[in-house]
């Protein structure tokens, strides 16, 4: 008889998707080829594909039985995770994304990660993959504090205790004692439940750079600036739940841009342009392309050989992909504005936290 001692946690993995046909086979038979001993079940949400998604989820059950779809009508991933959560039956719940890459071992070293640092929480570092330009100049701009505002997840390299991680490995107790993932974020649910760990829980989260996740940006600016507005009201609503009490950095790009639309408007208005406002915006212009460009030089060897994936098209040079970049940077913050403010109104107005 095996000792119970060296026996493995059994671990189930919860896949929230929406129309993931191009990913998701890639990733299900990755997590099903893993050497862990004890997967017990990956569960795929499906949030109303309108492509093959299911279709291949279901194969794939047909195939391999610890493969099990779930419906999940709410369609947003909080709804999705809890709806796994309730069905899961793994001691561990290692959270995955449809459209992820993931190293071989990603389910060992997650699992070996939230062993050893006895923490609540563990999870790797959000790495990139670019396949056109407009990826590769969003993935500089992610290298940038103006881009992720020192989040410590954004660094590869980094280990130890953080406010948060990208995905996450959980113990399946703690989330069914917190009640699951915040059903009131349709975005920024891994944020809010990662402060509850902390505050209700008194746990820890921590990054192993050893936990390896390639992530695709998005590819255009219209989904970036989609993917970021919905963000900015994601991390609003996380910020009226927990009182003011979240990073800075959530909440930075609403009042940095707020200062600099006021600036403007007093200065242009009421005070006949004596504070300089119009060499204010040129300083910053300048400050975001330059930033740019720093980041672009400083990554350029590993944009060409980790980040770019692409068979049809040369890497890019250092021009185009710094001025992508830049204009990846302003569409976040801006993207990130006009969501963080539209979610504010409308609590304000309807005094009720809700999407």
């Amino acid at each position: 008889m095996e000792n119970k001692k060296n026996k493995k946690p059994s671990v189930t993995i919860g896949i929230p998707v929406l129309n993931e046909q191009g990913h998701i086979r890639r990733v299900i038979e990755g997590f099903l080829g893993s050497s862990y001993a004890n997967l017990v079940e990956i569960f795929v949400a499906d949030g109303g594909s309108t492509d093959n998604t299911q279709e291949i989820v279901q194969k794939l059950s047909k195939e391999d039985s610890r493969v099990k779809l779930i419906d999940n009508p709410d369609k947003y991933q909080s709804y999705g995770l809890n709806r796994i959560i309730d069905a899961a039956s793994g001691d561990i719940f290692l959270r995955a994304d449809g459209h992820c890459i993931y190293a071989e071992d990603f389910i060992e070293k997650s699992v070996e990660a939230l062993l050893k640092s006895k923490s609540k929480n563990a999870g790797g570092t959000q790495r990139y993959i670019a396949k056109n330009y407009t990826q590769a100049g969003i993935a500089m701009a992610s290298k940038s504090f103006l881009g992720n505002g020192g989040a410590k997840y954004m660094n590869e390299n980094f280990e130890g205790y953080s406010d948060t991680v990208f995905l996450g490995c959980f113990w399946l107790a703690d989330l069914k004692k917190l009640g699951g993932f915040s059903e009131a974020n349709h975005t920024n649910e891994d944020s809010e439940i990662n402060l509850r760990i902390t505050e209700e829980l008194k746990g820890k989260i921590y990054i192993s750079p050893e936990i390896k996740i390639w992530y695709y940006p998005r590819t255009n600016f219209l989904k970036l600036f989609k993917q970021y507005y919905s963000y900015g009201r994601g991390r609003c609503v996380t910020n009226v739940l927990h009182n003011g009490n979240i990073p800075f950095r959530s909440k930075a790009p609403f009042f940095f841009v707020s200062l600099v639309v006021l600036l403007l408007l007093a200065d242009n208005i009421f005070l006949n342009r004596a504070l300089g406002s119009t060499y204010i915006l040129a300083a910053l212009f300048f400050l975001f392309l330059f930033e740019s460009i720093r980041v672009t030089i400083e990554n350029q060897n590993k944009l060409v050989e980790e980040i770019w994936t692409s068979d049809s098209r040369g890497e890019p040079g250092i021009l185009i992909t710094s001025i992508l970049a830049f204009v990846s940077l302003l569409v976040m913050h801006v993207a990130h504005f006009f969501g963080f403010g539209y979610q504010k109104l409308k609590l304000l107005f309807s005094k009720k936290i809700k999407w």
